[in-house]
């Protein structure tokens, strides 16, 4: 089975990517949050041509820390939006900053009393 040089070399950018991506969520580092996100659409174009034909037992494995790293920073940015989300309500006093009202809830309901007629 012949790996392409480039493709090992890609899987590992890919995981120093993420890490770096993990320590921007950490920060709060905006900037870093978007550089982050175009390097990873890079590769994952340039990974994207590659064949599972080309796989070896090191590039499954660098694939599934790559998904592991993933995951993880998939659920820092769900508790940085939540902590977001939650400061911006205490902020407001509104926990419905972000949630749309339901078209129900915007109209004044007007109910028929039976001895109202």
């Amino acid at each position: 089975m012949t790996i392409p040089p480039d493709l090992k070399q890609s899987l590992r950018q890919m995981l120093a990517v993420m890490e770096q991506e993990r320590q921007a969520l950490a920060a709060l580092n905006l900037q870093s949050i978007v550089d982050c996100a175009e390097n990873k659409s890079a590769l994952s174009e340039k990974l994207s041509n590659a064949s599972n034909d080309d796989l070896d037992e090191e590039s499954l494995s660098l694939i599934d820390a790559a998904k592991r790293l993933n995951e993880v920073n998939r659920q820092i940015r769900n508790l940085v939006a939540a902590n977001v989300s939650a400061r911006l309500d205490a902020l407001t006093g509104s926990a419905s900053v972000y949630k749309a009202q339901s078209i129900r809830s915007s109209y004044s309901r007007i109910t028929a009393h039976p001895g109202a007629l």
